[in-house]
């Protein structure tokens, strides 16, 4: 099969043949080429070593200079460049502590994590497969290079590659490579938080989530989500529920949009019942004020994973408001007061959120369910179509007025506003500047009285 590569990449292959260098491209592009997906860049493997590289071309990075890897730089894209190499001793399950450029290919390929990305392309020789990476992509299997115990050994971090493979793939992992996790999972205490949250992120956010089932039978949340294996434990002796929290969890998860906020939310939106269940005299489960449990081990597990303070805060928030009208007697003031807290901007992803909820559980009571929801939906078209004030920018007065009324600045004119505020949720036809001057009056003789 001939693979398209692009014109940037081929001049790059040219120029080091033409050096007398061998060159190919190798790994993921072959991979996803051969598969008849997009790749998201792509890398070539040469015989020149790295000082060779850098006489070669004008503009070049020095990406990891010492492991043989260089950034070639063509209109602005970079293109790593990586001399054979044979990797000396891993001491921390994650580095080679050195590594010895190599004339071979082979060598080259051999040091590489699965079967599928261990082949190398060149325009005019083909496809070089020694591993049987097409094999193993035709019968749709992650397969270590080589003995897959020392490949783990090597990189702990290829343990969660190997699952996050099978999750964006939808393949499976062959049995010996799958035993050899096994051995090693508890390696995954040398791998950084940054890393394992890299190849996580990846994986949930792939088209087959319901591989956290697999990371969790192969023992890999235990090591870094072992709340998740908590929630694979709690069942949900309850009508409205036909499985435990963790598959709960999972079918969310299938049916929210792949962005990382929504499918975070999804994985954390009910981490807190674990620790809220309780059973009636009938044997039944409840699992009170379970969201306001789950919004701090949410945040505590997103610190673990040094994820970033904007995903953290929406994923907290959709945790934290996921139940909101569940009950189905939200009044419209009720309604109000939950998006000036939540913010009406970020209503579409709780809607999204609460659909896959409902998707994730039995079929008890679904219409009454779905007219709550309904009512919900109609509650907030009503409050966008009205432009009703839900925070202290959207009243008729400011600062400027109640600073006109002799209120100092600071936290009374805080506590006037927001009391303001209030007042207008009840009643949105309340925000007109004389009713909002009347009622700070009233409050401010009440306050001194």
């Amino acid at each position: 099969m001939k693979i398209m590569i692009p014109e940037d990449v081929l001049w790059i292959l040219r120029k080091l043949n033409r050096a007398g260098y061998e060159a190919y491209v190798v790994g993921g592009c072959v991979r996803d080429s051969l598969l008849g997906r997009e790749p998201s860049d792509w890398d070539i493997t040469t015989g020149a070593e790295p000082l060779q590289v850098k006489a070669l071309f004008r503009r070049t990075i020095d990406t990891g200079l010492k492991h043989g890897t260089i950034t070639v730089m063509n209109h602005g894209v970079g293109y790593e460049v990586t001399t054979f190499r044979v990797d000396g001793t891993y001491s921390d399950h994650r580095r080679p502590e050195n590594v010895t450029f190599s004339g071979n290919l082979k060598d080259d390929l051999m040091r590489r994590d699965f079967t599928i990305n261990a082949m190398a392309y060149h325009p005019e020789s083909g496809l070089v497969d020694l591993y049987g990476g097409q094999e193993d992509m035709e019968a749709k299997m992650i397969r270590a290079v080589g003995d897959p115990n020392e490949r783990f050994n090597e990189d702990a971090l290829r343990i969660f590659r190997a699952v996050r493979f099978a999750a964006q793939l939808g393949f499976s992992i062959e049995p010996e490579t799958e035993a050899a996790i096994r051995n090693h999972v508890k390696d995954l205490t040398h791998v950084s938080a940054e890393r394992i949250e890299t190849e996580f992120t990846k994986l949930i956010c792939s088209p087959h989530p319901e591989e956290m089932e697999l990371l969790y039978r192969l023992g890999i949340t235990a090591e870094f989500l072992p709340e998740f294996d908590r929630m694979m434990q709690t069942p949900q002796n309850t009508p409205y529920h036909y499985t435990d929290v963790g598959h709960h969890t999972i079918a969310v998860m299938q049916h929210v949009s792949p962005s990382k906020t929504m499918r975070y939310a999804a994985l954390l939106h009910d981490v807190g019942k674990p620790a809220c269940r309780s059973t009636d005299e009938a044997g039944v489960d409840h699992f009170k004020k379970h969201p306001a449990v789950g919004e701090p081990l949410a945040r505590e597990i997103m610190k673990r994973l040094k994820m970033d303070n904007r995903t953290t805060e929406d994923v907290c928030r959709l945790v934290l408001w996921h139940d909101f009208g569940i009950q189905g007697d939200v009044t419209p003031a009720a309604f109000r007061r939950g998006m000036s807290k939540m913010g009406i901007e970020h209503f579409p992803e709780y809607l999204e959120l609460r659909k896959a909820d409902m998707k994730g559980q039995s079929d008890y009571l679904e219409d009454e369910k779905q007219a709550g929801l309904d009512e919900i939906v109609r509650m907030y078209e009503k409050t966008v179509e009205e432009q009703s004030a839900l925070n202290v920018r959207d009243l008729a007065i400011g600062g400027r007025e109640l600073k006109a009324m002799d209120v100092p600045a600071g936290p009374m004119m805080g506590k006037v506003l927001q009391h303001l505020l209030e007042f207008v949720l009840t009643d949105p036809a309340r925000n007109t500047a004389e009713q909002l001057i009347r009622e700070a009056e009233d409050y401010l003789k009440q306050s001194t009285d």
